[in-house]
């Protein structure tokens, strides 16, 4: 075998030398994504002080009871950036108006609140520009927060959703 036979590619075109560069690259690229992930902002979803935010979910219990003696019972309709709520039982007397809240389960930068209004038929309504779709948390409250109704929906529905303090 003479020296001039053997194969005398560059580095460069070479396969060995690519694929052992690439693994290094590879894991810095990889690294990076990581850390831009970890540094991206804060959780929203931990809480600094678990005492309060037992406390505070004590005095929530209370007021889904309060609901409960009340015998509230509705419909909640949400259709085209309409929200329409039917009480079926236990409607408030003095016909207020009532602030329904929408919270993402996970982006709180997506959550807000559409304030309602009793119509001629003692239909709740109002209308919003937010996009809803996926998994929402509603909460139904009277203005003095004396009761409230809450549930986990997946939206948009086409049909009626029953809308009672569980």
């Amino acid at each position: 075998m003479n020296l001039q036979d053997t194969d005398t590619k560059p580095w460069y075109k070479q396969f060995w030398p690519w694929f052992l560069i690439a693994i290094p690259t590879s894991s810095l690229i990889v690294g990076s994504f990581v850390i831009r992930f970890a540094t991206d902002g804060t959780n929203t979803l931990v809480v600094d002080d678990y005492y309060k935010e037992g406390k505070a979910i004590n005095a929530r219990l209370d007021k889904i009871d309060r609901a409960i003696e009340l015998g509230i019972s509705t419909t909640l309709d949400i259709k085209q950036g309409q929200v329409a709520i039917e009480f079926l039982d236990g409607a408030p007397q003095t016909g207020e108006a009532l602030r329904l809240e929408f919270f993402h389960v996970t982006l709180a930068h997506k959550d807000f609140n559409v304030l309602l209004s009793r119509d001629a038929n003692g239909i709740y309504r109002s209308s919003f520009d937010e996009d809803i779709k996926g998994k929402w948390r509603i909460r139904l409250l009277p203005m003095d927060e004396s009761w409230k109704v809450q549930d986990t929906v997946n939206l948009p529905q086409e049909k009626v959703i029953s809308f009672n303090p569980q």
